[in-house]
């Protein structure tokens, strides 16, 4: 079989998409000690703060790249909406974002907390509050998509709460390390290749 060297200075990571095309059935609400913060119209600033700290260990790095006018068009969308996760001093420790630009569709966009809360069962709590709200009237498919730069158990994490593979692609991009983007401590997990000196 072929192998295909990825360019020094680039990352390859394999998306898997996956799907919901009906509303699951209810279940009690996990117990958590956070709550969900709708935003209505984010400061863009504050927005890519709070990205920033739930993503950089996974390497997000899209809103970071986008232009500031492209990023506010999307979440300042009345069809997007955007949410902090916050502890009970009133900290932000993750996000969630829920598109219903697409009529009958809810993407789970943006999915997660800070790495410090991983395995205390706020995942599941999370998830519940996304899903009560993904199917809203109308929506007959909620969606989400995961790849191999995402927690180890995400993909798992995604298929236990009934959510079902259907596609896969291989994805490259410029590492953001080493575009300014995130910092290169970023992701320590993922080697960082530089391009070999001219």
């Amino acid at each position: 079989m072929p192998v295909e060297p990825v360019p020094a200075s680039q990352i390859a990571t394999i998306v898997t998409s996956l799907e919901m095309l009906e509303r699951p059935p209810l279940r009690p609400m996990p117990a958590s000690q956070l709550r969900l913060v709708r935003w209505p119209s984010p400061d863009l600033a504050k927005y890519r703060a709070l990205f920033r700290r739930v993503g950089e260990p996974w390497l997000w790095f899209s809103r970071l790249m986008m232009p500031d006018q492209e990023v506010l068009d999307i979440i300042s969308d009345a069809r997007v909406r955007v949410f902090s996760v916050e502890d009970r001093a009133g900290i932000e420790v993750g996000m969630l974002e829920l598109d219903f630009r697409e009529p009958g569709t809810c993407e789970l966009a943006y999915f997660g907390l800070v790495p410090e809360l991983a395995g205390q069962g706020h995942g599941r709590w999370l998830m519940a509050q996304a899903l009560a709200l993904a199917w809203a009237k109308d929506v007959r498919r909620v969606w989400v998509h995961t790849c191999t730069l995402d927690h180890p158990s995400a993909l798992g994490f995604y298929r236990a709460q009934g959510f079902r593979p259907y596609a896969q692609a291989v994805e490259t991009f410029p590492d953001p390390r080493l575009t300014g983007h995130l910092t290169e401590s970023a992701a320590p997990h993922i080697p960082l290749i530089r391009p070999a000196a001219p």
